[in-house]
């Protein structure tokens, strides 16, 4: 089998960032990368899930919605990946920035009842603020 080419990256050399991975079929793929890969300091789970709630809802409603295909967390726990469609470049970083600030200020978590989520129980709203407030400090050093 072919390697993939995310596995293709030497993630020993990978630091927090936003990386684009690359563009298929319009659709191009962003590493939000939080945390440095391998170096023992991970996203706990349940800020993990968090974030994902909170940033989908957040870039799904706000000024590029129809251009938001997918985000979601990395397996690794290291960052998340964002899928988007017809949003320039230039427009991912601010876009980005104004949704961690965003994703600060909520008191409650989207989807989080039992009937709107699969691990309804699993969050952390205040461990998903730090690492939101972690990641926007490197966002506002791009």
């Amino acid at each position: 089998m072919k390697r993939i080419p995310s596995f293709s990256k030497d993630h020993d050399k990978l630091m927090p960032g936003l990386y684009k991975c690359g563009e298929s079929h319009g659709v191009a793929t962003w590493d939000l990368r939080f945390k440095r890969p391998n170096a023992g300091d991970y996203i706990e789970q349940k800020a993990l899930h968090t974030i994902e709630h909170v940033c989908a809802t957040v870039l799904r409603n706000g000024e590029h919605a129809d251009g938001i295909i997918y985000f979601g967390p990395m397996g690794c726990r290291t960052g998340f990946y964002l899928l988007t469609y017809g949003i320039a470049d230039g427009d991912i970083p601010p876009m980005l920035k104004a949704c961690f600030k965003e994703a600060l200020a909520f008191e409650e978590i989207p989807g989080s009842r039992r009937e709107e989520c699969g691990n309804f129980a699993e969050r952390d709203l205040e461990g998903a603020k730090r690492e939101c407030r972690a990641y926007l400090a490197v966002l506002e050093g791009i």
